[in-house]
């Protein structure tokens, strides 16, 4: 089995947000179009929230710590 290394998998959390961010619309207008918004919405909320994280292993768990308030 390959390494587990955490810091890798966050910072592929950042890549993934900023590769949403950086996506062109596809050439869809409409309901199609507000569905493709609003799911890259989400996706790009869920990646940056992980890239975010701190972790730390307690009792055998991969921890988690994502700040919901914004440093600035």
């Amino acid at each position: 089995m390959a390494q587990f290394d955490v810091d890798q998998m966050i910072e592929r959390y950042a890549q993934r947000a900023q590769a949403v961010k950086d996506r062109p619309l596809p050439p869809v207008a409409g309901e199609e179009r507000k569905k493709f918004v609003k799911q890259a919405e989400i996706d790009y909320t869920d990646y940056v929230l992980i890239s975010k994280a701190s972790w730390a292993v307690e009792d055998g768990n991969l921890v988690l710590t994502i700040p919901l308030k914004n440093p600035d």
